[in-house]
C-alpha cells in the first residue's frame, strides 16, 4: 500500500505563505491517475482544494484560485501545495491524496493555522 506523509504546516500570519509537501513511500507520482490536496476544518467536511492529473492539468477550488499552486516532482516522489496570501479561513488540516487506478491513498494530514 502506498504511504503518504505530509509536512510543511504551521502557524502563519494572514498574507503569509507556506509550502506543503507530500512524500510518497515509493516512486508513484509518475503513474498516478490523480493527485490532490484536501483540507478539513473543525466541524466541517473534507474539502477538495486542488488536484493535478497524470497529464499535469490542475484544478482549484474557487476559494484558493490564484493563491495556491499544486505541483509534483516525480524524481523526489513528492507533491506540493504552494500557498500564498493565506487567509484565516484557510486554517485546516491539509491532507494529500493520490489515486492509482481505482485505489485512493491518504496521508495523515498537516495542520495549517493562519492568524489574523
Amino acid at each position: 500500500q502506498v504511504q503518504l506523509v505530509e509536512s510543511g504546516g504551521g502557524l502563519v500570519q494572514a498574507g503569509g505563505s507556506l509550502r506543503l509537501s507530500c512524500v510518497a513511500s515509493g516512486s508513484i507520482f509518475n503513474i498516478i491517475s490523480m493527485g490532490a490536496w484536501y483540507r478539513q476544518a473543525p466541524g466541517k467536511q473534507r474539502e477538495l482544494v486542488a488536484s493535478i492529473t497524470s497529464g499535469g492539468r490542475t484544478i482549484y477550488a474557487d476559494s484558493v484560485k490564484d493563491r495556491f499552486t499544486i505541483s509534483r516532482d516525480n524524481a523526489k516522489n513528492t507533491m506540493y501545495l504552494q500557498m500564498n496570501l493565506l487567509k484565516p479561513e484557510d486554517t485546516a488540516v491539509y491532507f494529500c491524496s493520490v489515486q492509482i487506478h481505482v485505489i485512493n491513498s491518504w496521508g495523515q494530514g498537516t495542520q495549517v493555522t493562519v492568524s489574523s
